[in-house]
């Protein structure tokens, strides 16, 4: 992997940087979030996560319309921008007096971190020639694995120096940023050569009329109801199986268990996967993921729930970066960052998946989670296989 890098542009590899430190950042708060909103802002926990969640979808919904600037301003002014942006919404985090300012800061927060990653995105499509493709977005999607074990481990070492710290380290990071692509990033570099001239309602109106991008968004969704936010539907399930502290526990062991398999396989496989073969890549992908379920659902030692965890996150490992390459594959040249944008909406599932886990644990037997997460990879699956077909 560092051999490829070595190799890539210089752009390539500062745009690598940007999006691994910006997720190192935002890691390095995540372990005190619910814990700090509790304590500074005296909310309920139904509050804190309705607060979480709800700033993640809102982002999401807004990132569409980043994604139409990344395909019309050039990418030195957008990333610079969104770093500096990811920088203030920190400081009035920190700052904030009241749990409405906080939130707003939090939208920002996510909103800034989905605008360079997409600008990132679609900065490979056009520095890198079509073969290298998916070897880069498994090289990013491996970093910004190792960004989201380590900072929350950097994270909890700062909260004994101050409860603040992590937030000010996080704007500091992304100031730093700012600082080194307002010095060191490519002025002339734009996700395509030729501006688009429709206005963002057209080009909205636009994405609604590709079938494929539609089909192709509805999947996603779909998965992320599964992987987007596994830990929180494995801990609702645990707690009410077992007991809160043994649900940590294991939770502790399946997250370990995570991040040790995508950080030591994701690349080996992820630049495997080809354009030429996308759909048996992703059939694969569903295949793992259900596999992984079924193994949850029969588990009964630590050792069958890591070994689930294994065959689910081969699945994770297989449709991301496949979820890249089908974007790189329908996007025209000119709306690239809109495309890479609407992928983003895949977060709506991460936010539905509790949600959905919860509504079944108080109204069907506790096992029943794990056959409505395959019922969702398989209408995910068909909706993949509608979103390759041409006609």
């Amino acid at each position: 992997m560092l051999a490829a890098i070595k190799r890539y542009p210089h752009t390539v590899r500062l745009l690598l940087t940007t999006t691994f430190t910006l997720t190192v950042a935002r890691a390095l708060t995540l372990p005190y979030l619910v814990v700090y909103l509790a304590d500074n802002f005296q909310l309920p926990i139904s509050q804190i996560g309705l607060l979480i969640g709800g700033a993640l979808i809102i982002a999401s919904l807004l990132s569409l319309y980043g994604g139409h600037l990344v395909d019309t301003l050039r990418n030195h002014t957008l990333v610079s921008a969104s770093t500096l942006l990811f920088a203030l919404a920190f400081v009035g985090a920190v700052a904030s007096s009241s749990a409405l300012l906080f939130f707003l800061c939090l939208v920002l927060i996510n909103l800034a971190l989905a605008v360079v990653d997409i600008a990132a995105k679609a900065g490979f499509c056009a520095l890198l020639p079509i073969e290298e493709r998916a070897e880069v977005f498994a090289i990013k999607y491996t970093l910004s694995n190792v960004g989201y074990a380590a900072g929350p481990l950097l994270g909890v070492a700062m909260l004994e120096l101050n409860e603040h710290m992590p937030f000010i380290a996080s704007a500091l990071l992304g100031l730093a940023m700012c600082l080194a692509y307002w010095r060191l990033g490519d002025r002339r570099l734009q996700a395509s050569a030729d501006k688009p001239a429709a206005g963002f309602g057209q080009v909205a109106l636009g994405l609604a009329r590709d079938r494929r991008l539609v089909c192709f968004t509805l999947g996603g969704v779909l998965s992320a109801v599964v992987f987007g936010q596994f830990t929180a539907y494995l801990s609702q399930y645990l707690v009410v199986t077992s007991s809160p502290a043994e649900a940590a526990r294991l939770v502790g062991y399946l997250v370990t268990t995570n991040a040790v398999t995508v950080i030591a396989l994701q690349y080996l496989i992820g630049r495997r996967i080809s354009r030429q073969r996308l759909m048996p890549w992703l059939l694969a992908g569903m295949g793992l993921f259900i596999a992984g379920l079924l193994g949850f659902a029969m588990a009964g030692s630590v050792l069958a729930w890591c070994m689930a965890m294994l065959v689910f996150t081969l699945g994770e490992i297989i449709v991301i970066p496949a979820e890249y390459m089908f974007i790189d594959l329908i996007a025209p040249e000119h709306l690239r960052g809109v495309y890479y944008g609407a992928q983003n909406l895949s977060n709506l599932g991460a936010a539905l998946g509790p949600v959905m886990v919860g509504f079944a644990l108080v109204h069907l037997w506790p096992g029943a989670v794990f056959y409505l997460m395959v019922l969702s990879v398989i209408l995910a699956g068909v909706f993949y296989w509608l979103g390759t077909r041409r006609g």
